[in-house]
């Protein structure tokens, strides 16, 4: 299936084409903020926030422009986003409307990730997490340990709803990753 097809089924609010797209494109937003800022914190939370913002406004994009440069685009204008407020000594709270009209990207039926980490060993599964960085050791922890729901995550590391459900995908993922590569 080529790419446009994933974007349209997207726009949808397909689950399945939003992990897709995240997962074929994270590598050229991340490698990209990299170079930019030399700072892997700063570029994972840029990439966050990009795919976060890229998801909410995906009915917007126009396929005219090559999807991963409109990607880019969104995460150079998150990037200054954040120089202005590391710059700012008033630290005034932006609500944006968009922001909390969270996309629903979350799905009832489990995907592949899911599956592989249910059937670990809690002691096995407890030695992957520890792999992995540990803001998405707190989301899975938060989401799978104290089973809260996405909302009430959101709400307790005080994030936008969208940029939680990125994070845990991503999680999931990098955590799927370390099983299948310690099997």
């Amino acid at each position: 299936m080529e790419i446009i097809n994933y974007i349209e089924k997207a726009k949808t609010g397909d689950q399945a084409a939003f992990t897709f797209l995240l997962d074929h494109y994270w590598n050229d937003v991340y490698g990209f903020m990299l170079k930019r800022t030399e700072n892997e914190t700063d570029s994972e939370d840029i990439t966050i926030e990009t795919f976060s913002k890229a998801f909410d406004k995906i009915a917007t994009y126009n396929p005219d422009f090559q999807f991963n440069t409109w990607l880019i685009a969104i995460a150079k204008n998150v990037h200054v986003d954040l120089l202005r407020k590391k710059k700012s000594t008033v630290f005034v709270e932006i609500t944006d409307e968009e922001d909390q009209q969270a996309y629903n990207i979350a799905d009832s039926s489990p995907s592949a990730e899911d599956v592989l980490i249910t059937e670990q060993n809690l002691s096995r599964l407890l030695q992957f997490i520890k792999e992995l960085k540990p803001h998405y050791q707190e989301v899975i922890q938060l989401r799978y340990f104290q089973e809260l729901s996405y909302q009430e995550i959101a709400e307790q590391l005080n994030e936008p709803l969208s940029n939680v459900k990125i994070k845990l995908l991503r999680a999931k993922k990098l955590l799927a990753e370390i099983i299948k590569n310690t099997n």
